[in-house]
């Protein structure tokens, strides 16, 4: 991962208003963030928060209402830019009376590849999701895992460097769910830019790099995953095994008992309580928000509250 921004987020705010230009719903308020160059970012936040109408500004498929995004170095209203991107909605909408070379070739042909590259991609990305055994079946005979597949692959059919993901591993098996993680880390290794949103925080865990926190439109988190889920105000240790005695004693006196102190930090808690906890925090205290830290840009800052004017 480098300090290189893909996507820059300042001040996003969008509002939905009725026919007569009413305000209806504000769906995000005053939103800034960065995602580096080749990290997995996860968005993460209940329902209504804003992940889905972030997904869309940064697409271009909705105009934000007041605030700017620059995505791979261009406004996200410049359709140019998606020949970058990868897209990976909740839902597939793939045609059904495809196969699977099919698909991926139909696709392909949308981005103006060539012949030749799009049969050299579509093998490499029908293998890369383990679809080989059913690269010739129609599409309606896939069950719920194969089309997340399916659909991973064609959003990577132009190589994009930056992959949107949303609910990548929704309708998958445990062992589906083990694939598509270990997927999004290789495309990391890659290079590219991955950024998902889950409702399955495990999974957020288990590959993101830093995650992002909404609620009511809001960002209320925002760090490293590990950052974010170490308990400051505790202290534990790992060490090899100990007689009763020794475990009552303290790091001092280690040595004396033969003991190799294997690890000293902070322990963590999961990211479904860091979650929770945010969650309940924003219900309690409405208008506090994100404020990042002064050293640096990664580690979560204490909430403060903001202006009522913001």
């Amino acid at each position: 991962m480098s300090d290189e921004p893909v996507i820059q987020i300042r001040n996003l705010t969008k509002i939905y208003r009725d026919f007569w230009g009413r305000k209806k719903v504000q769906a995000l308020n005053s939103l800034s963030l960065e995602v580096n160059k080749g990290e997995v970012f996860g968005l993460l936040g209940p329902n209504g928060s804003g992940k889905t109408t972030t997904m869309k500004l940064l697409l271009g498929l909705l105009f934000p209402t007041e605030g700017d995004i620059s995505i791979l170095g261009k406004p996200a209203s410049d359709v140019s830019k998606n020949e970058k991107i990868g897209y990976l909605p909740e839902e597939s909408y793939l045609y059904r009376f495809l196969n699977a070379e099919e698909t991926l070739d139909f696709y392909g042909r949308l981005f103006d590849i060539s012949a030749e590259e799009r049969k050299q991609r579509t093998n490499e990305l029908i293998e890369m999701v383990g679809l080989q055994h059913a690269r010739r079946r129609q599409l309606k005979e896939y069950s719920k895992g194969m089309t997340r597949r399916i659909g991973l692959a064609q959003a990577l059919i132009n190589n994009p460097d930056l992959v949107l993901l949303d609910e990548p591993t929704s309708g998958l098996d445990p062992e589906g769910s083990q694939d598509m993680k270990k997927l999004i880390e290789n495309l990391r290794d890659q290079g590219k830019t991955v950024v998902m949103c889950s409702h399955l925080l495990a999974d957020v865990q288990d590959v993101c790099d830093r995650i992002a926190i909404l609620y009511g439109g809001e960002l209320k988190e925002l760090g490293r995953v590990e950052d974010l889920l170490k308990e400051q105000h505790e202290t534990q240790f790992v060490t090899s095994h100990l007689d009763d005695t020794a475990v009552d004693e303290i790091k001092a006196v280690l040595d004396k008992h033969g003991a190799s102190l294997k690890t000293c930090g902070h322990p963590t808690s999961s990211l479904e309580d860091l979650f929770m906890k945010t969650v309940q925090r924003s219900k309690d205290r409405p208008g506090q928000r994100y404020i990042p830290s002064a050293e640096s840009k990664a580690p979560p800052a204490e909430s403060e509250t903001a202006d009522s004017g913001s």
